[in-house]
């Protein structure tokens, strides 16, 4: 399917590796020119080398510290115009209610609220007179099934959740659709983290440790990067422009929910 993105111009935050480097490269396929984002030169650069190789487009990289707010500045001034914002930013560790002091709580949403926020803000009127802007948020399946030691990430996610929501009727008749994916169990950096933290703890192997997380996934896997850079492709696409206000879960049929 012809996703209609091509010419397009998207800014893919936090998209050095993971899934936000997934994200940049299935709009790259899709013949969107993207601005990718990171923290480190070197990684922004490998991913940069990476996208020109198996697309050929347009890849502009801007190394920013998205808590930072003179580093955002400069990302929103170099970024331009752009048509597609994916928001995306590494969460807090897990931990203890007991041990969150009010500095944790604040830099929990000055992480995973503000910066998308302010992106947003940033980009929206631009997106509105245009007629075209599509905005992912990238938060967590913590937003539907919120869990004690994640409870810093869930409240900021789920602040940004709400707060995006309220904008989707002020923006949709001006073709622009706000919606969020929600990612649980991906192979990812930080599911290999967890996988060594169970060796740790567990003194098993990292194979039996894989293995003891895929089994409490429905699919008895692990979800693919890629997967989930194509489903935000298609929240991008022309033909995803009814659909709005939505926060879609890709954990491989896990969620027990009805909503």
């Amino acid at each position: 399917m012809d996703l209609g993105l091509k010419g397009r111009r998207a800014l893919v935050c936090a998209s050095s590796k993971g899934l936000g480097f997934a994200c940049a490269l299935a709009l790259a396929r899709e013949g969107v020119a993207v601005v990718i984002n990171g923290r480190s030169g070197s990684a922004l650069t490998a991913a940069a080398e990476a996208i020109r190789a198996a697309t050929g487009v347009k890849v502009t990289q801007i190394v920013a510290d998205l808590g930072d707010k003179g580093a955002r500045d400069k990302l929103i001034a170099c970024a331009g115009d752009v048509d597609i914002l994916v928001n995306n930013n590494g969460g807090p560790s897990p931990g203890q209610f007991a041990n969150w002091d009010e500095d944790a709580w604040r830099n929990a949403i000055e992480m995973n609220m503000i910066p998308a926020l302010m992106l947003i803000q940033a980009f929206l009127p631009g997106m509105q007179a245009r007629k075209f802007g599509r905005i992912v948020n990238i938060t967590s399946a913590m937003v539907k099934t919120p869990k004690a030691p994640m409870g810093l990430s869930t409240a900021a996610r789920t602040g940004l959740t709400a707060a995006c929501k309220a904008m989707v009727p002020l923006v949709a008749a001006d073709n622009v659709t706000i919606n969020s994916l929600l990612p649980e169990r991906f192979d990812t950096d930080r599911q290999k983290m967890i996988a060594n933290l169970m060796v740790q703890m567990k003194g098993i192997t990292l194979e039996e440790a894989r293995a003891e997380i895929a089994g409490t996934i429905a699919a008895k896997r692990f979800g693919d990067p890629a997967e989930f850079g194509d489903a935000c492709a298609y929240l991008c696409s022309a033909q995803a422009g009814f659909i709005s206000g939505q926060q879609l879960q890709l954990d491989g049929g896990t969620y027990e929910g009805l909503v």
